[in-house]
């Protein structure tokens, strides 16, 4: 890629001054239904199950949810507001006509879609060991993984905000890709004491378990040779995902 740092910075800028004007309205739903499913599950289903994994079923459901509210910022912010940029705003068509070239406004927007990561997985991070979940200071080795998780949906979210053609094809990412992901990527139970040889094959092609798998060895203090596999994986994904985004995004905004 050739990318000029100052111009990807320029669009990273752009998108943080309007998410000053709109911050406390996009932060509640984002940020809050990870908090839900703590409280809700952690306190509620946690009142009937004594142990999971080892642990009491809040300390094991945290952190899962660290990376599911990293997720979650990526991921609506390389959707929707990206899609809006691109077909009705015209944003980036305003941005080329500057020295502003695709690639800027790719890093750029996978710049600021890191940021919106961080802030809801580190505000998370936060509200867990408010709670005394996060056992201190070794799930301190969670909070690199936040960015990771990132820049994974971010990848993932811009690769298909590219190629739609419409809206309303959002629905199908968020309740037949986002929601799997959230139900079976080991944070509300241990795939390996449910699911079958098979089965957990399947389940390592599933982004999400990746940063779940280190985020929960972080906070175990865990050493497992897996957390190479996973870092890969990650690395990997994000790697293939954004050349194929390029591809997308010079396509879509030099035609």
């Amino acid at each position: 890629m050739s990318v000029s740092v100052p111009h990807a910075l320029a669009v990273w800028q752009r998108n943080a001054a309007m998410y000053r004007r709109t911050w406390m309205w996009n932060i509640l739903p984002n940020f809050f239904e990870p908090v839900l499913y703590l409280l809700s599950l952690g306190i509620g289903v946690g009142a009937y199950i004594t142990q999971m994994g080892g642990m009491s079923y809040a300390a094991f459901l945290a952190p899962g949810l660290i990376c599911v509210a990293a997720m979650n910022g990526a991921s609506f912010e390389v959707t929707y507001n990206i899609f809006v940029r691109l077909t009705f705003e015209r944003a980036y068509d305003a941005m080329l006509t500057t020295p502003i070239e695709p690639d800027d406004v790719l890093a750029g927007e996978i710049l600021w879609a890191l940021t919106r990561a961080c802030i809801y997985g580190g505000c998370f991070f936060i509200v867990v060991c408010l709670f005394g979940l996060a056992p201190l200071p070794r799930a301190l080795l969670a909070i690199p993984i936040i960015p990771l998780a990132g820049l994974l949906f971010a990848s993932v979210g811009i690769a298909f905000s590219l190629r739609i053609p419409n809206i309303d094809m959002f629905s199908f990412y968020f309740t037949l890709f986002l929601t799997p992901l959230f139900l079976f990527s080991d944070i509300f139970f241990p795939l390996k004491e449910r699911l079958s040889g098979a089965w957990l094959w399947v389940a390592e092609i599933l982004p999400l378990l990746h940063p779940v798998r280190m985020a929960r060895m972080a906070f175990r203090g865990d050493a497992s040779p897996i957390v190479l596999w996973d870092l890969a994986y990650v690395l990997g994904v994000s790697a293939l995902l954004l050349v194929w985004a390029r591809r997308g995004v010079r396509r879509r905004l030099t035609n």
